[in-house]
């Protein structure tokens, strides 16, 4: 299946920096392996990790090319995460395995396993372009609506 546009730079890219925010709005970047699979990508990680529990709480993230240290070597997209299971988790499973199979497909769920946790999968999906960047914590959208609503007034009252 081919990328959609918003993807195409992290189909070959083998790090990439998974930016989530705290409640506060505080962004955490973490670097993450990656698979992309048309208009979605997919990350593992494990059922106690802390960018699980702030996905929780906030699935607005963003994603962007990074070294393996998570240094960013290329711009950021905004995209929505959605934490799968069943069959959704399997084949994102799959898809990863695919793309790093002795990495994750054998050693990553081996620790987590040996470690007694539970292997997690997240689903991404790139957002809409928007004219500006209100994906950042909580208050993001409505921000970006207030402003919208403000701007409409004052067009009425001042032509």
């Amino acid at each position: 299946m081919n990328p959609t546009p918003a993807l195409e730079p992290f189909v070959r890219q083998k790090t990439v920096l998974l930016t989530t925010y705290r409640r506060d709005g505080t962004p955490v970047g973490t670097p993450v392996h990656l698979a992309v699979d048309g208009d979605r990508a997919f990350v593992r990680t494990f059922d106690t990790a802390w960018k699980l529990k702030r996905i929780r709480n906030n699935p607005e993230i963003e994603v962007a090319p990074s070294t393996v240290r998570g240094k960013p070597t290329g711009p950021a997209i905004r995209a929505r995460a959605r934490l799968l299971s069943g069959d959704g988790s399997v084949y994102a499973g799959q898809a990863i395995a695919r793309k790093y199979p002795i990495l994750q497909g054998f050693l990553v769920p081996l620790a987590h396993r040996l470690r007694g946790n539970k292997t997690m999968h997240i689903e991404l999906t790139p957002l809409r372009a928007s004219s500006g960047n209100y994906g950042r914590g909580r208050w993001g959208e409505a921000f970006h609506t207030a402003r919208t609503s403000l701007r409409s007034m004052m067009r009425v009252i001042a032509p």
